[in-house]
């Protein structure tokens, strides 16, 4: 049978201090998402697992603290160790639902493409101050800046950060002149000025602004 959802929000302090290994469930389920902000691509969530006999809940550290070459690093040591899954919402929800449902919606998938056991205990550390809606039978902590202090959700961040990074340096050769293998999509000065000059492609987020007033 599903939990009854359990919900608790922390300030940095607090998420700091809790020994998350100590949690009573089955299975600990760090998310978070990367892309937010940016002006073109997805939102990408990604989702990892511990287990509290396993030595790393200080073993990683947040992705935008990392150089390239160590996130894919560590990228590459989470995918091989630890039970993990990766969830998105292109630019095309993003327009329609916004980019806080859509992050939100992200991280869902992300969690439910794990596919664990329906009568485990689960809870879920989500990065941030929201929890994720309609994420039935799993227990919420919501961790402002928790991407800074917990370990799980850092690892979270790694793997999203660098699958969405990859996905971008794509973009590169599908879209040349944006610059999409250096900004990845951030709203640089050198992006507004290739929109500007280039126009808006089907990946930019078209109710955006930087982008929108140059929709057509």
């Amino acid at each position: 049978m599903p939990l009854k959802q359990k919900l608790l929000k922390l300030d940095m302090t607090q998420a700091s201090q809790l020994a998350w290994m100590d949690l009573p469930y089955d299975y600990i389920i760090g998310v978070d998402e990367v892309g937010r902000g940016c002006l073109a691509g997805p939102v990408v969530a990604g989702s990892v697992v511990f287990s509290a006999d396993q030595s790393h809940w200080s073993l990683f550290k947040d992705s935008k603290t990392l150089s390239e070459i160590k996130r894919n690093e560590l990228s590459l040591q989470i995918q091989k160790d630890y039970q993990h899954s990766l969830g998105w919402c292109d630019q095309s929800e993003i327009d329609q639902i916004n980019i806080l449902k859509a992050s939100l919606l992200a991280m869902k998938r992300a969690v439910e493409k794990l596919n664990l056991p329906l009568a485990a205990s689960k809870i879920v550390l989500v990065d941030g101050n929201q929890f994720i809606p309609n994420l039935d039978g799993y227990d919420q902590i919501a961790a402002v800046k928790g991407d800074m202090w917990i370990s799980l959700i850092s690892a979270a961040s790694i793997v999203a950060k660098v699958h969405r990074d990859h996905l971008m340096k794509e973009y590169e050769s599908l879209y040349p002149g944006f610059g999409f293998c250096e900004h990845k999509g951030y709203p640089t000065e050198g992006h507004k000025n290739a929109i500007a000059k280039l126009g808006v492609t089907s990946i930019h987020r078209k109710s955006f602004k930087g982008v929108r007033e140059y929709v057509l």
